[in-house]
Protein backbone atom coordinates (compact mmCIF):
# COMPACT_ATOMS: atom_id res chain seq x y z
CA UNK A 1 0.00 0.00 0.00
CA UNK A 2 2.85 2.38 0.63
CA UNK A 3 2.67 5.02 -2.03
CA UNK A 4 0.57 2.90 -4.38
CA UNK A 5 -2.60 4.94 -4.88
CA UNK A 6 -3.74 2.72 -7.77
CA UNK A 7 -4.22 -0.22 -5.42
CA UNK A 8 -7.64 -1.05 -4.03
CA UNK A 9 -8.46 0.50 -0.67
CA UNK A 10 -6.82 -1.24 2.19
CA UNK A 11 -8.30 -0.40 5.57
CA UNK A 12 -5.68 -2.28 7.56
CA UNK A 13 -3.46 0.81 7.81
CA UNK A 14 -4.10 4.27 9.17
CA UNK A 15 -3.61 5.75 5.71
CA UNK A 16 -6.00 3.27 4.15
CA UNK A 17 -8.69 4.09 6.71
CA UNK A 18 -8.18 7.84 6.23
CA UNK A 19 -8.52 7.43 2.46
CA UNK A 20 -11.56 5.15 2.73
CA UNK A 21 -13.36 7.50 5.13
CA UNK A 22 -12.60 10.56 2.98
CA UNK A 23 -13.82 8.92 -0.21
CA UNK A 24 -16.93 7.57 1.52
CA UNK A 25 -17.61 11.14 2.67
CA UNK A 26 -17.11 12.19 -1.01
CA UNK A 27 -14.67 15.01 -0.33
CA UNK A 28 -11.41 15.76 -2.08
CA UNK A 29 -8.01 15.73 -0.42
CA UNK A 30 -7.89 19.50 -0.90
CA UNK A 31 -11.27 20.06 0.79
CA UNK A 32 -10.44 17.66 3.64
CA UNK A 33 -7.07 19.33 4.20
CA UNK A 34 -8.71 22.76 4.17
CA UNK A 35 -11.26 21.66 6.79
CA UNK A 36 -8.47 20.33 8.98
CA UNK A 37 -6.24 23.36 8.42
CA UNK A 38 -3.33 21.50 6.85
CA UNK A 39 -1.68 21.39 3.46
CA UNK A 40 -3.03 18.89 0.91
CA UNK A 41 0.48 17.43 0.69
CA UNK A 42 0.33 16.59 4.42
CA UNK A 43 -3.04 14.90 4.01
CA UNK A 44 -1.77 12.97 1.01
CA UNK A 45 1.29 11.80 2.98
CA UNK A 46 -1.03 10.49 5.72
CA UNK A 47 -3.21 8.61 3.21
CA UNK A 48 -0.11 7.08 1.62
CA UNK A 49 1.27 6.04 5.03
CA UNK A 50 4.38 8.17 4.51
CA UNK A 51 3.62 10.15 7.68
CA UNK A 52 1.10 10.16 10.54
CA UNK A 53 -0.95 13.04 11.91
CA UNK A 54 -0.42 14.26 15.47
CA UNK A 55 -2.97 13.06 18.04
CA UNK A 56 -4.82 16.39 18.21
CA UNK A 57 -5.15 16.45 14.40
CA UNK A 58 -6.32 12.84 14.38
CA UNK A 59 -9.21 13.64 16.70
CA UNK A 60 -10.33 16.60 14.59
CA UNK A 61 -9.82 14.52 11.42
CA UNK A 62 -12.16 11.86 12.79
CA UNK A 63 -14.83 14.56 13.19
CA UNK A 64 -14.27 15.87 9.67
CA UNK A 65 -14.57 12.34 8.27
CA UNK A 66 -17.51 11.29 10.44
CA UNK A 67 -15.73 8.36 12.07
CA UNK A 68 -14.45 7.61 15.57
CA UNK A 69 -10.79 8.24 16.40
CA UNK A 70 -10.49 4.58 17.45
CA UNK A 71 -11.64 3.48 13.99
CA UNK A 72 -9.00 5.66 12.34
CA UNK A 73 -6.28 4.32 14.65
CA UNK A 74 -7.18 0.65 14.83
CA UNK A 75 -10.23 -0.06 12.67
CA UNK A 76 -12.35 -0.57 15.80
CA UNK A 77 -15.46 1.47 16.47
CA UNK A 78 -17.62 3.66 14.28
CA UNK A 79 -16.32 3.64 10.71
CA UNK A 80 -17.50 5.40 7.57
CA UNK A 81 -21.03 4.89 6.36
CA UNK A 82 -21.97 5.18 2.72
CA UNK A 83 -24.95 7.37 1.94
CA UNK A 84 -28.00 5.33 1.05
CA UNK A 85 -29.44 5.97 -2.40
CA UNK A 86 -33.11 6.80 -2.94
CA UNK A 87 -33.75 3.25 -4.18
CA UNK A 88 -32.06 1.87 -1.04
CA UNK A 89 -34.30 4.03 1.12
CA UNK A 90 -37.39 2.90 -0.79
CA UNK A 91 -36.36 -0.74 -0.41
CA UNK A 92 -35.90 -0.22 3.33
CA UNK A 93 -39.31 1.45 3.65
CA UNK A 94 -40.96 -1.47 1.84
CA UNK A 95 -39.16 -3.99 4.05
CA UNK A 96 -40.28 -2.13 7.17
CA UNK A 97 -43.90 -2.07 5.92
CA UNK A 98 -43.79 -5.83 5.24
CA UNK A 99 -42.32 -6.50 8.67
CA UNK A 100 -45.02 -4.34 10.32
CA UNK A 101 -47.70 -6.35 8.48
CA UNK A 102 -46.05 -9.59 9.62
CA UNK A 103 -46.00 -8.36 13.23
CA UNK A 104 -49.70 -7.45 13.03
CA UNK A 105 -50.54 -10.90 11.62
CA UNK A 106 -48.54 -12.61 14.37
CA UNK A 107 -50.26 -10.47 16.99
CA UNK A 108 -53.70 -11.52 15.66
CA UNK A 109 -52.65 -15.17 15.64
CA UNK A 110 -51.33 -14.96 19.22
CA UNK A 111 -54.59 -13.40 20.42
CA UNK A 112 -56.56 -16.19 18.70
CA UNK A 113 -54.41 -18.87 20.32
CA UNK A 114 -54.67 -17.18 23.69
CA UNK A 115 -58.46 -17.11 23.40
CA UNK A 116 -58.51 -20.83 22.50
CA UNK A 117 -56.31 -21.67 25.47
CA UNK A 118 -58.48 -19.63 27.82
CA UNK A 119 -61.61 -21.29 26.37
CA UNK A 120 -60.18 -24.76 26.87
CA UNK A 121 -59.09 -23.91 30.43
CA UNK A 122 -62.63 -22.66 31.21
CA UNK A 123 -64.20 -25.83 29.75
CA UNK A 124 -61.87 -28.04 31.83
CA UNK A 125 -62.67 -26.28 35.10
Amino acid sequence: MLGDRNAAHCDDTLGGRISLARETKAISIEKAAERLGVLPSSWNAWECDRDVPRANRLTVMAGVLGVSPSWLLAGVGEGPMEQASDSDRQDLRQAIRRMAEDVEALDRRMRQLSSRIEGQASASA
